[in-house]
């Protein structure tokens, strides 16, 4: 125990009970370090969970469909889910932070009544030793001086000088009293000194015995604090791994084909793809071009005085067959012939595969613009 250890045979000194109150201090310290530690935990917990809210709350997802919109959905629960589960756990280690505070404080308040106490009994102590102490001197030094008289008297009373020896007696006789009071006066500070030195111990004893209980219970607390902390957090683990398992098994519902399927059916545009663009020659799309004409007797007419810039009617030439087309009268040629000469006719042979391309040619001057 800590009272029949922690002992000094020094009568002044309590080494003892100093290396007894450093373990508390260092005890104090510990409390301390567990509060921080509980306190930063608290902080993380709680920053991580807020931070998983934010997460979930932020995530995306909206442009997926089907099973895998489902699966991606859940995480965003879970997530929330894990992250206000940890928020709740930082509460809990906030209160066990607080209980390990009030612990603290109630063995500060206790221990601070038991060394006030020691305290008031060491300085008794020590008062009471330095008084018996200068008693003790006093004491010796009376002793040597009676010794001293009853020494000069002996001398003298040997010489024979009845004066000289009478005065000499009553010396001795007042010297041989102060010793013997000084005696008293040191066996009653022994006395008392003994007495303090009873209740001291006794003192010390008792406040070994409290101090120990204290430590014995810091140490539980301390040690039954850290095993409901690292019960938590398996706990935590526990937990976070139920609400991950609904994801792996919303993910387990997640089927390829089935989203597929699912983007098919809801997006559909059509099963023909286009057809292959065929190469179209130009010449031969010309008999088809001048059969699809809504005056297809006309030829085409085009207006040079607005497309040329400086041509006349003088600068123009108009090339004609050499004999009319074939189903066209004579009187419709001569009456082309006559035609105004802003525009140039071109007649087109009304029977396909009898013409081709290079039947009319239109020659006229050409100027940049």
């Amino acid at each position: 125990s800590f009272s029949f250890c922690l002992q000094c045979k020094e009568f002044t000194f309590h080494t003892g009970y100093e290396v007894l109150v450093q373990r508390l201090l260092e005890g104090k310290k510990m409390c301390k370090d567990v509060e921080d530690l509980l306190k930063l935990r608290a902080q993380a917990e709680e920053r991580y969970g807020k931070e998983l809210v934010q997460i979930a709350r932020k995530a995306g997802g909206q442009t997926e469909v089907n099973t895998l919109k489902a699966a991606f959905e859940t995480l965003k629960q879970q997530i929330e889910s894990v992250g206000n589960s940890h928020i709740q756990l930082a509460v809990m280690l906030k209160d066990e932070l607080k209980g390990i505070e009030e612990f603290r404080e109630r063995q500060k308040e206790q221990r601070k009544k038991y060394e006030a106490a020691m305290e008031r009994m060491q300085k008794s102590k020590l008062s009471h030793y330095k008084k018996t102490m200068e008693s003790k001197k006093t004491y010796e030094q009376k002793c040597k001086e009676a010794d001293e008289a009853e020494q000069s008297f002996e001398r003298t009373s040997a010489l024979g000088n009845q004066k000289q020896t009478e005065k000499s007696q009553n010396k001795a006789k007042q010297c041989r009293d102060a010793a013997n009071e000084a005696e008293n006066v040191y066996k009653q500070n022994i006395e008392q000194l003994d007495k303090v030195r009873t209740e001291w111990e006794q003192e010390h004893i008792k406040t070994c015995e409290v101090f120990q209980l204290q430590e014995c219970d810091r140490i539980t607390i301390l040690r039954n604090s850290l095993w409901v902390h690292c019960n938590q957090l398996s706990l935590q683990c526990v937990k976070d791994d139920e609400l991950y398992e609904e994801v792996r098994v919303s993910l387990e519902n997640c089927i390829v084909e089935s989203d597929i399927d699912y983007f098919i059916k809801t997006r559909m545009t059509g099963t023909q793809p286009p057809e292959a663009i065929g190469y179209e020659n130009y010449y031969s799309r010309e008999p088809s071009r001048r059969n699809s004409s809504p005056t297809q007797s006309c030829g085409m007419m085009k207006r040079f005085s607005d497309l040329l810039h400086g041509s006349s009617k003088n600068n123009m030439e108009i090339v004609t067959p050499s004999a009319p087309p074939l189903g066209m009268a004579l009187q419709q040629f001569a009456r082309s012939e006559k035609t105004d000469g802003v525009y140039a006719s071109i007649f087109v042979n009304e029977e396909a595969g009898i013409t081709s391309s290079q039947d009319y040619r239109v020659l006229y001057d050409y100027t940049a613009q």
